[in-house]
């Protein structure tokens, strides 16, 4: 079981000062001098950010729930393709479509096809939960569609970091070979699940889904509440979140996957979850 990567070389971006290897940047926090505000959303949700920033707008839908999951589910093969390509998938978007239809593509590494279908099992339950009106931001939902998506590559699907027999993990690898720890996952997963609870509370309090689902996915990438496929259960559970409130999902698409990188950069090394907010809203239209 490796470190995350963020699926490209150090090689392709320009060097920064390193930190050491491991470091828990949390020790920086005293240091930053957070305003009262950002206190408040770092205490909360292990996050900072400037929504001031992100264009909520820029975020498709117009509060038509059948009209978003229909735009979703027409997107079904790009998204996936998309998905999986930020992961390192060699799918091309054609043989992705023909797996989907149910005709195995010859040549390709089985491992990479397992992704494929798994992660069209989460996207499927995201849809169906939807469309039943049976979505909610709820562990009981994270992990279930974290089961589906990553059952092939995460130690324990379905279990937070902690909650199994497996100990560790939580670590990520940034774009300049450096690492960072993940939020830790105290006794039996004791101080993650608390951390989610923290989270939802927080977002209780928020009347505008669009917000909630974009905190909700910086803030569950940045705790690493699970081995692997954070990212990729984050931006479902999230755009479960915006689809169940007539706003289109999250997908980034590979084009984009320096943006991404910098982005996750600047989330784990600081904390500030703007950037990738900014990136998340942006990709999240019709």
């Amino acid at each position: 079981m490796g470190d995350p990567r963020w699926g490209v070389g150090s090689n392709q971006y320009q060097k920064r000062p390193g930190r050491p290897s491991g470091l828990d940047f949390r020790a920086d926090l005293p240091s930053l001098h957070l305003g009262a505000g950002k206190n408040s959303q770092h205490q909360a949700c292990g996050i900072t950010w400037g929504m001031d920033s992100v264009d909520l707008d820029a975020i498709g839908g117009n509060g038509d729930v059948e009209r978003a999951l229909f735009r979703f589910r027409a997107r079904f093969p790009e998204m996936i393709w998309d998905a999986a390509k930020l992961e390192g998938n060699n799918f091309t978007l054609p043989e992705v479509r023909t797996l989907l239809d149910g005709v195995t593509v010859e040549g390709k590494k089985l491992d990479d096809q397992k992704q494929i279908l798994a992660l069209n099992e989460g996207f499927s339950e995201i849809d169906q939960l939807v469309k039943r009106g049976k979505f909610h931001l709820g562990k009981d939902v994270s992990d279930r569609v974290h089961k589906m998506v990553a059952v092939y590559e995460a130690a324990e699907s379905g279990n937070f970091r902690g909650e199994g027999s497996v100990s560790g993990g939580g670590n990520v690898r940034l774009s300049d070979g450096g690492t960072v720890d993940g939020r830790p996952a105290g006794s039996g997963g004791a101080d993650l699940r608390d951390s989610h609870r923290g989270l939802l509370d927080y977002l209780s309090t928020e009347s505008d889904p669009r917000v909630r689902a974009l905190v909700y996915a910086a803030s569950a990438i940045r705790h690493q509440f699970y081995f692997d496929g954070n990212k990729r259960t984050a931006k479902l559970v999230s755009s479960g979140e915006l689809l169940a409130h007539g706003y289109d999902a999250i997908s980034v698409p590979y084009s984009r996957l320096h943006e991404q990188n910098l982005a996750l950069d600047e989330l784990f090394t600081t904390d500030d979850a703007t950037g990738l907010m900014i990136l998340f809203a942006d990709c999240a239209r019709e």
